[in-house]
């Protein structure tokens, strides 16, 4: 089945008893039971919701997997995953990563005993010397948040699976439209689907892709005991979101090939942070486990200041300054003190995240208007 078709019908049936071609919003905390332990497959709505059900579908569908999971969340979904782990066991993970999956490693699980260990993921050769006999997990995002830094995951797939380690990918800033990561070797995927699944900025909201049976039964225990899970309005909101998924995503890699190659010819802008360039150092890799490049880039002005940056941040029209991604709207952000302020600063600039370091997510408006923007912006 093609992606547009996929996205379309994935978890969607009509509903039996009206023929509503949309999946209803069942907007219930309980369901009544014929006697005890005989129910219609639903028992209380933490567990089980029809809605959630038809968005959990879809999950699994698009990502080709065979089971889906809906959190309340995406820190809430990577919550989740960290859960699996116990007292001294050991994560690697990236060290450009977004600043609310830092903040979680650091500042809550690291209390109870897990140790996180950052290196640069582009080398996969660094995750193999990273390795302990306590390594029981991989987290990786690519692209990366916000440097774009892009990983080889078949590589590191064909390490954790050689030393029994779960690996993770974030897939949020591709989508399963660009990138699907179970295919690929990973045994998650997580998404913050507040992003681009939703796609209309509109959702809090994250999810788990996964195949292995017993993963699976491992995640909905702790989904189901720590009940961090989506009502069913913002299920029904994801589900209208996935519908629209590729065309939307189409024009952000068309949109968004436009701007990077604009800003890169800037003369006041000294470097722009995006996959789809030649040049990238793991352009051949992006190409290979991508469908497309997206929308999402950042870059560096020439003046470095702070000054200069506010400046830009505060004077677009049709970018608003905000935080999040991947809606149709485009919006500017500046990782330092928004998405990435968790992160102390001593470990963003030796990441390579400079305090004027400015954030894309290019929506769906006319790429003409968008660089307009910019250019007026910028100056």
């Amino acid at each position: 089945m093609q992606l547009a078709t996929k996205f379309i019908h994935a978890g969607t049936e009509p509903d039996p008893s009206t023929g509503a071609i949309m999946t209803p919003i069942y907007q219930t905390s309980t369901y009544v039971q014929e006697a005890p332990g005989v129910n219609k497959g639903y028992e209380y709505a933490r567990s089980q919701n029809p809605t959630r059900k038809a968005l959990e579908d879809a999950y699994a569908i698009i990502e080709n997997a065979k089971y889906g999971l809906a959190f309340g969340s995406g820190v809430a979904a990577t919550d989740a995953v960290i859960k699996l782990l116990g007292p001294g066991d050991e994560v690697i993970a990236a060290s450009d990563m977004y600043g609310g999956t830092y903040r979680l490693f650091t500042k809550v699980f690291e209390k109870f005993g897990i140790k996180f260990i950052y290196v640069d993921t582009s080398n996969p050769a660094n995750i193999q010397t990273a390795l302990t006999k306590n390594t029981k997990l991989v987290w990786l995002e690519t692209p990366t948040n916000p440097l774009m830094t892009i990983t080889d995951i078949e590589a590191v797939s064909a390490i954790t699976k050689a030393n029994k380690i779960i690996l993770c990918v974030d897939n949020t800033f591709a989508s399963p439209y660009l990138q699907n990561p179970l295919d690929l070797g990973a045994d998650i995927v997580m998404h913050s689907a507040t992003k681009y699944l939703g796609g209309h900025s509109d959702v809090i909201q994250g999810c788990l892709m996964m195949n292995d049976t017993a993963l699976r039964d491992k995640l909905y225990f702790i989904q189901k005991s720590c009940g961090a899970v989506p009502g069913p309005m913002d299920c029904f909101l994801v589900l209208r979101g996935i519908k629209t998924l590729h065309v939307r995503m189409e024009r952000h890699c068309i949109n968004g090939e436009k701007i990077a190659h604009y800003l890169r010819t800037h003369p006041k802008i000294a470097k722009v942070y995006w996959c789809g360039f030649e040049d990238h150092p793991n352009y051949a890799i992006a190409k290979k486990q991508m469908r497309g490049f997206g929308g999402m880039m950042s870059f560096v002005l020439k003046d470095e200041s702070m000054e200069a940056a506010t400046k830009v941040l505060s004077s677009t029209k049709l970018f608003s300054l905000a935080e999040s991604l991947g809606g149709v709207e485009s919006l500017i952000n500046h990782p330092a003190t928004m998405t990435h302020a968790s992160i102390p600063r001593e470990e963003r600039i030796k990441n390579g995240l400079a305090d004027g370091l400015i954030r894309l997510s290019v929506g769906i408006e006319d790429a003409d208007d968008l660089i307009e923007d910019l250019k007026q912006a910028i100056g």
